[in-house]
């Protein structure tokens, strides 16, 4: 850790200084006020009192003070031109060891390590804090081998001292720091905190195996302070041993150890889901140490503040009392506070992570890359391109254009927002692309139905495909029934790619085989794989099965995917469609009750639409809007003006105990028909001059729907856009971009 390896020149030689003048007082005046100066900050003004003194004045002392602000403050220029103006005005000074130690660690510290090796090497003698200085300076820049050869020279000339150690430490990796480690034992310096505590950091940073080894040199120290403590736990959180960590703390509090915002932060950043602690529990934990950033005040530390935001949203928490936190944080608020609650809002509530965004541009604080990112992942779950559009001007704007990962991100989420032609845009403007920019590209097409696309795209990639570039095709054979291509592009991945199938290529193939009714094909493709096939493949065969009416396979499959997924509806409603579909109105009763017995419930159907800058959203049954009535007086209407040009409702799935009538009013009221119905309402505030309606829903769309959908683009002369929970429909003239295949 930094502040285990910092050497205070100043301490260690402060010492053995010329002796200051004792006829006057004035120098000792003025040493005293550019401490006071440069101590606060205000190393110019510092400075210009030094410049603006009698020459004698200008003794050693007041040179080490200046050039050690330099190096606290990083002041590179400041340093150099002090350095100039000794050399000028006291050319005796640089053959002082002392001074000489002090201006190779500010040229050290500040990064001109050239410099600081030259003044090191034209050195007529050196000690101990010459050679360590020097050392630090290129730990700092993580230039281990230059570490190592300086604490080479330096056995052969002194003794060094506990920061040299802690300085090479701090630079290692495991297989170096083992031999560093043995040298401290052999030099009986291990017993130093300072040494234990970089061990302890350097086995904290190393992979899983370093664990023994921090441990042991943590219990074998004989006295451990607060960093000691803290290193530890910084090695559990890296590790991902949440509990560990937990445990520690625990201990460390249970002992009467005090703790600081280091503690707090490795402590709070265990708590992820990736860590050895069920989420629930960790939940409870975070809310604890919450409380104790509260009770102890470290809750205004905006670094702990930024990670309880980010374990809460990571954990799953209530996205409300993410917001309270954050809002009670406003005299502190930073970019990465900001940045964290985006995050937190991203897939939860892409329309608040949005507004979040703008009020921080409001606020005239500028996004980092982070922010972008994401942003443009929460634009991906919006209705219309319009926020993405706006996201990326201020890309362009920061200077972020040219960023590869920016750019994947915005082709992915205009694809997500129903724009195809935004996202081949960015992709053709891209100076260089990525494996991940083909593959963006790829899947956005396969989202939108266009496979021959795909497949040109795929025959120009400059660069190796990877497993996620073949589930991309293979999803886009799907969506377009193109099963020869499909077949050939699976035997391809090993034959020519050398890429063995896994779970997401078998899926996407039984769904290419089942879809276009070779439903045998796909179960004996099922059997002869080489793992275990999971719920997605078999909710791919279940959903082949209700196309075709495969009662007996469906059986299996709905079975098999009760057993891997038994909180999924999918397996109890695909099976009381087939049978309504047959007409086994009493199986299908049955289902129904199986499933109301399991307490499984059905994911209700929602659909959301954008009218101005405001996103609408329905339910079955138009329960939830205010205008409801309004809707559905305008909904009847389109029905009837529909069924003029051809509409019949498709009520073969409904409950057979129903009078067709209340059937047909079930359908009617569906979730994207009232948003449909809305969107007419509301024609002259819709996005793209109200010629293209886009509607987006959480749940695929349903039979009657679709066709509702066609013969309304035609009767509206409108494009409609609907973005189900599978891929994009685009409906025009009567017809859809999926050519009824979905």
């Amino acid at each position: 850790m930094a502040r285990q390896c910092y050497i205070s020149i100043r301490r260690l030689s402060s010492y053995n200084l010329l002796p200051l003048p004792s006829t006057t007082q004035e120098p000792a005046d003025l040493l005293t006020k550019l401490r006071f100066l440069s101590s606060r900050g205000h190393l110019q003004e510092a400075l210009s009192l030094f410049y603006s003194a009698p020459s004698q004045f200008h003794y050693q002392q007041t040179y080490a003070t200046l050039f050690h602000a330099c190096a606290q403050q990083r002041q590179l220029n400041h340093g150099v031109k002090l350095h100039h103006f000794m050399l000028a005005h006291h050319p005796s000074c640089p053959h002082d060891i002392i001074l000489t130690n002090h201006v190779i660690n500010m040229f050290a510290k500040c990064g001109h390590l050239n410099f600081a090796n030259q003044l090191f090497d034209e050195m007529l003698g050196r000690n101990v804090v010459s050679w360590t200085v020097l050392i630090s300076g290129y730990a700092q820049c993580g230039m281990v081998e230059e570490c190592f050869r300086l604490l080479s020279g330096m056995l052969g000339e002194c003794r060094p001292n506990e920061y040299a150690f802690a300085s090479v430490l701090s630079s290692c990796g495991y297989g170096q720091g083992k031999q560093v480690h043995a040298l401290a034992l052999k030099m009986a310096m291990d017993a130093s905190v300072y040494v234990a505590n970089a061990l302890i950091t350097m086995y904290g940073k190393s992979h899983e195996g370093g664990k023994v080894e921090a441990l042991t040199v943590f219990e074998s120290m004989q006295f451990q302070n607060l960093v000691s403590w803290n290193s530890m736990m910084a090695g559990f959180q890296l590790w991902k041993l949440g509990l560990d960590a937990v445990r520690l703390f625990t201990k460390m509090h249970r002992d009467g150890v005090g703790f600081d915002r280091a503690t707090l932060l490795s402590v709070i950043s265990s708590l992820c889901p990736r860590n050895s602690i069920a989420v629930e529990s960790s939940l409870k934990l975070c809310l604890q140490m919450h409380c104790l950033a509260l009770k102890s005040g470290f809750i205004s530390e905006i670094e702990v503040a930024t990670a309880l935001v980010k374990a809460y949203s990571d954990l799953g928490g209530d996205v409300s009392d993410i917001y309270q936190l954050f809002l009670g944080l406003s005299s502190c608020q930073d970019i990465v506070l900001w940045t964290g609650m985006i995050t937190a809002f991203a897939e939860r509530d892409p329309v608040e992570a949005f507004f979040l965004f703008c009020q921080l541009l409001r606020e005239d604080l500028d996004p980092d890359w982070y922010t972008f990112s994401s942003v443009l992942k929460a634009c991906s779950g919006l209705v219309t391109e319009w926020c993405t559009l706006a996201v990326h001007s201020q890309v362009i704007k920061t200077g972020f254009d040219d960023d590869t990962v920016l750019n994947n991100a915005l082709i992915h989420a205009y694809a997500r927002c129903g724009s195809i032609a935004l996202s081949k845009q960015v992709f053709d403007e891209m100076a260089f692309h990525d494996l991940v920019s083909w593959n963006s590209m790829l899947k956005a097409y396969g989202l939108h139905g266009l496979a021959g696309e795909a497949l040109q795209l795929f025959l120009q990639m400059d660069v190796k495909p990877d497993p996620a570039t073949f589930v991309a095709l293979l999803s886009a054979c799907s969506h377009s029934g193109l099963v020869e291509e499909g077949i050939k592009i699976f035997d391809s991945m090993s034959e020519n790619h050398g890429i063995v199938p896994q779970l997401d290529h078998y899926a996407c193939m039984v769904d290419i085989l089942g879809r276009t009714g070779r439903i045998i094909e796909a179960k004996e493709l099922i059997n002869t794989m080489p793992m275990q096939p999971d719920s997605v493949i078999w909710s791919a065969l279940l959903g082949s099965c209700r196309k075709y009416g495969e009662t007996q396979l469906a059986k299996l499959a709905s079975a098999k995917l009760k057993e891997l997924d038994p909180e999924n509806s999918l397996g109890y409603v695909q099976m009381s469609n087939i049978y309504c579909s047959g007409g086994s109105f009493g199986e299908a009763g049955l289902i129904r009750k199986e499933m109301e017995g399991s307490r499984v419930r059905k994911e209700p159907g929602l659909s959301w639409i954008e009218i101005g800058n405001k996103v609408h959203e329905f339910a079955s049954g138009g329960r939830w809007h205010p205008q409801r009535e309004a809707i559905f007086t305008r909904l009847k209407a389109l029905v009837e003006q529909l069924r003029e040009i051809g509409y019949v409702p498709d009520t073969t799935l409904a409950l057979h105990d129903v009078e067709e009538e209340h059937k047909e009013e079930q359908l009617f009221h569906h979730s994207e028909k009232l948003a449909l119905a809305f969107a007419i309402m509301n024609e002259g505030s819709l996005h793209c001059g109200g010629h293209v309606i886009r509607i987006m829903k959480n749940v695929r769309i349903c039979v009657d729907c679709h066709n509702f959908m066609r013969l309304a683009s035609h009767l509206l002369k409108k494009e409609i856009i609907v973005r189900d929970s599978n891929r994009f429909h685009h409906f025009k003239n009567r017809e859809c971009s999926c050519r009824d295949y979905w």
